[in-house]
C-alpha cells in the first residue's frame, strides 16, 4: 500500500482508506455481524490500510464502537477520522455544547483519548468561517489534545473554497468521483495551501463498481434515485465501460482516477466483504494511462458539467 501525507499535518495515511459507514448499519447497508465487521477491519489493517473514516450517526454509533473493538491494543497502527454535527439518533445539531459532547461520546465508543482528524459533518454554509462557534470548538479541542487536526466534510468545490479562504481547516473531506468532478479546482487550491483532502463517495454509491445498469432498482439508502436518474447513470456507466474495456476492474479504475489527482491524500471506499475490500486495496498497485484519464475527465466535460447528477 502506498502512503501519502494528510496535507501539512505530518500524518501519513494509506492512499486507500476504509469508509466505515456500513459497519453496524443494517438499516442502510444490510446485515453484517459484529464479528464479520471486526474481521474486515483487521483484514484492511493487515493489507496496509491505516486510515479509517467514521461518524457518530453511522449505525447509530455502532460503527465507532466496532472500530474501537478492532483497534484495541492497535491504536498506534491507525489514523482515525470521525465527525460531529450528525448524531446517533439522526438529529443534526451543530450547537457548540452538542459538538463537544458528541466528541466525548466518539472517544468513548472508539476507546481512545484522541482523534487524528475531526470534521464538521456537512455543516451549514453559514458556519464555514473561522469566527463561527463551530470552528472555535474545533480549535479548542485541538488545544486540549483531543484532536490532532480538523476541518469539515462537504459536497462541493464552493464549500471547499469557503473553508480554504475563511477557516484554519487542515483537512477537508469532499465528494469527488468520475461522475462528480466539480471540486477538482478547489482540490488544487487545497494542495497549494497544504490542506489534506479526503475523498468520499468515490464509487458514486456503487454505480462505479459496474454492477448496476439502467434497469436496476434499489431499496434502502439507494432508493433515493428516480427512474430517470437511474437510466441516466446507467448510460454513463456504459460510457465508462467503453473507455476502460471489458477486462479492467471498474472499481480499481474509479479509485485510480481519483488517486491520479495529486491533491488527494486518501480515498475512502466502503466494503461489505473481503472481495470488495481486496478490490479497493489493490487499486493502490496500479494507475491509469493519460489517455484513459483524459477520456474519463471528458465524461464530466461533455455530459455532466452543466447538469450534474444528484447524490
Amino acid at each position: 500500500m502506498k502512503t501519502r501525507y494528510l496535507g501539512n499535518t505530518g500524518i501519513e495515511v494509506s492512499e486507500v482508506g476504509f469508509g466505515a459507514w456500513q459497519l453496524g448499519n443494517q438499516k442502510d447497508w444490510g446485515s453484517m455481524t459484529d464479528e464479520e465487521a471486526i474481521y474486515l477491519v483487521d483484514q484492511a489493517m493487515d493489507s496496509g490500510c491505516n486510515f479509517f473514516d467514521t461518524a457518530p450517526n453511522y449505525g447509530s454509533g455502532k460503527s465507532e464502537e466496532l472500530l474501537g473493538k478492532a483497534f484495541r491494543e492497535k491504536r498506534d497502527r491507525v489514523v482515525i477520522s470521525s465527525k460531529c454535527g450528525h448524531h446517533p439518533n439522526d438529529e443534526q445539531n451543530f450547537e457548540p455544547e452538542k459538538l463537544i459532547s458528541s466528541v466525548e461520546d466518539s472517544l468513548r465508543r472508539l476507546q481512545t483519548d484522541y482523534l487524528d482528524s475531526l470534521l464538521l459533518h456537512n455543516p451549514p454554509f453559514s458556519s464555514l468561517h473561522g469566527d463561527s462557534p463551530q470552528f472555535e470548538v474545533l480549535e479548542n479541542l485541538k488545544k486540549q489534545g483531543k484532536i490532532r487536526a480538523y476541518g469539515a466534510s462537504v459536497d462541493t468545490g464552493k464549500e471547499m473554497v469557503e473553508l480554504l479562504t475563511k477557516t484554519g481547516s487542515q483537512i477537508i473531506e469532499v465528494m469527488f468521483n468520475v461522475f462528480h468532478q466539480e471540486p477538482a479546482d478547489a482540490m488544487k487550491l487545497a494542495q497549494e495551501q497544504g490542506v489534506g483532502v479526503i475523498v468520499k463517495v468515490p464509487l458514486d454509491s456503487g454505480w462505479l463498481t459496474g454492477k448496476y445498469d439502467a434497469s436496476s432498482r434499489f431499496s434502502g439508502i439507494r432508493s433515493r434515485w428516480s427512474e430517470e436518474e437511474i437510466e441516466r447513470r446507467g448510460m454513463l456507466v456504459e460510457d465508462v465501460r467503453r473507455i476502460l474495456g471489458e477486462d479492467r476492474s471498474m472499481v480499481q479504475a474509479a479509485l485510480q482516477f481519483i488517486l491520479s489527482h495529486e491533491a488527494v491524500s486518501t480515498v475512502i471506499p466502503g466494503a461489505k466483504n473481503s472481495q470488495q475490500l481486496h478490490q479497493n486495496i489493490t487499486a493502490s498497485e496500479g494507475s491509469l494511462s493519460v489517455n484513459v484519464l483524459n477520456e474519463l475527465k471528458g465524461i464530466w466535460d461533455k455530459e455532466l458539467k452543466d447538469g450534474s447528477l444528484p447524490w
